[in-house]
């Protein structure tokens, strides 16, 4: 049966693996572009399970069951998510210690929550193929989603993890990342305010973003960031390279557990 979260008078839907955050430390799972809770599939809980951790895994307004959003997004929707959404999430949740652990636009949000806010429960950060500026690599590999949703399966393939959502989840995605004004995008100005450990994940053959996202993580947050880049790896290390991405997180955050005792 599927929960929700109330945060802000609209319904989340989330998934939860682990101890509760009274229990033990949680990881909070936040998706890529067109992801949602289902389509994270078993990672979350094979991590909490190698962590002894909680994880937390929702889908954001407008992807899966979550309540709709409004059409069109700004541009300046990760900032929103990042500074204003995801605080109430954590409080709606209970979470009280956290590591946040970003996919995609995800990892982008979580950078901008880590860099931008007090960020209070948050002990690390990790993100998978987070992006800090825009390339033009993006935009042509978006370009090639939106035909593929347009003219072939995407559209159906979506469907199945986001329902009546479908057209927000897509929609709120694409038509922001290829709108011209786009390619000034940047969130560089918030890593040099992230205070955790950050562990920065990227495939090398990303077909989103080049080696340049990661290089400049770790330029601007100095030498408690730790970065891997994956060979034979696209823009999905924890399913394309699941066990390689599974050992690097489960070390990350076993360090940080021994940090605090």
């Amino acid at each position: 049966m599927t929960q929700y979260l109330q945060v802000d008078g609209h319904k989340l839907e989330f998934a939860w693996h682990g101890p509760r955050p009274d229990e033990a430390p949680t990881l909070v799972f936040l998706h890529e572009g067109l992801g949602c809770v289902a389509l994270w599939r078993d990672f979350p809980a094979k991590l909490a399970a190698a962590t002894g951790c909680g994880a937390l895994v929702y889908s954001r307004l407008g992807y899966g069951k979550s309540d709709p959003c409004e059409l069109p997004r700004p541009i300046s929707f990760m900032h929103t998510e990042g500074l204003e959404v995801l605080a109430p999430v954590l409080t709606a949740a209970g979470i009280r210690d956290c590591i946040l652990v970003g996919h995609s636009d995800g990892g982008s949000i979580a950078i901008i929550y880590a860099g931008g806010t007090p960020a209070v429960p948050l002990r690390g950060l990790i993100t998978a193929a987070a992006h800090v500026f825009c390339e033009q690599l993006s935009v042509d590999s978006i370009e090639i989603a939106r035909t593929q949703y347009e003219h072939h399966d995407l559209r159906q393939k979506l469907e199945r993890y986001h329902g009546a959502n479908t057209k927000f989840a897509f929609r709120g995605w694409n038509d922001v990342w290829l709108h011209p004004d786009f390619m000034q995008w940047n969130i560089e100005e918030y890593l040099p305010g992230i205070k955790v450990p950050m562990l920065a994940i990227q495939g090398q053959d990303d077909q989103y973003g080049t080696a340049a996202q990661i290089e400049a993580i770790a330029a601007k947050t100095g030498p408690r960031t730790q970065t891997l880049l994956l060979p034979n790896c696209r823009h999905a290390p924890h399913m394309e390279q699941e066990q390689a991405t599974l050992d690097a997180m489960q070390n990350f955050i076993q360090a940080l557990l021994k940090k605090k005792e």
